[in-house]
């Protein structure tokens, strides 16, 4: 991505090589694949670098439109640049968090319900047949309702959208294992 710059001012976004007239002079697309940075910049035509820092996740927040500056020296995630427009994102907003809460206890309800239903003909067939259901399966259908609970009662105990969001973050233990404050429901074995 490049961008134009006039008087210190971002004029136009490229987003993709395009023919340009510049002046009087036409020039063809390929110059954004065939010249060189200087070349481009000779034009006042900078690469665009893109600095995600404010940029979060819009599971939990709002972002801001992305931004456009003409920095003459900048560092990005310690890589450093000279001559660039700079493409970042304002403070972002945090979305309203009872909303979350309620999304994500539904999503762990639907979920517990997935891992259940396959077994629900059993609990049907003991109701209206007689034929028990195996101690093992009552036992972890069971265990699943109680980890739903569980699930929820931590999502109602998140204070802010960023503890709602580390719920569900995994960690590696270093050796390929996977786990998140949330945890798992349990498995029918």
């Amino acid at each position: 991505m490049w961008a134009k710059v006039e008087s210190g001012s971002v004029t136009e976004i490229y987003t993709r090589p395009k023919a340009l007239i510049l002046g009087d002079v036409q020039y063809p697309s390929n110059i954004f694949e065939l010249w060189t940075t200087a070349e481009l910049n000779a034009l006042n035509i900078y690469e665009v670098v893109q600095d995600n820092t404010n940029f979060k996740d819009t599971t939990y927040y709002a972002n801001t439109a992305v931004s456009y500056a003409f920095q003459s020296s900048v560092t990005i995630n310690s890589t450093n640049y000279t001559n660039v427009v700079v493409a970042s994102y304002g403070t972002a907003t945090a979305l309203t968090l009872s909303n979350l809460k309620t999304a994500h206890k539904s999503r762990i309800n639907s979920q517990a319900a997935g891992r259940l239903s396959p077994t629900d003909w059993m609990t049907i067939r003991e109701t209206e047949g007689g034929t028990a259901m195996p101690s093992a399966t009552k036992t972890w259908r069971a265990s699943v309702r109680t980890k739903a609970n569980s699930m929820c009662t931590q999502i109602d105990g998140a204070a802010n959208v960023d503890a709602l969001g580390a719920l569900w973050a995994y960690t590696d233990d270093g050796e390929g294992n996977f786990t998140r404050p949330l945890g798992e429901f349990p498995e029918l074995s």
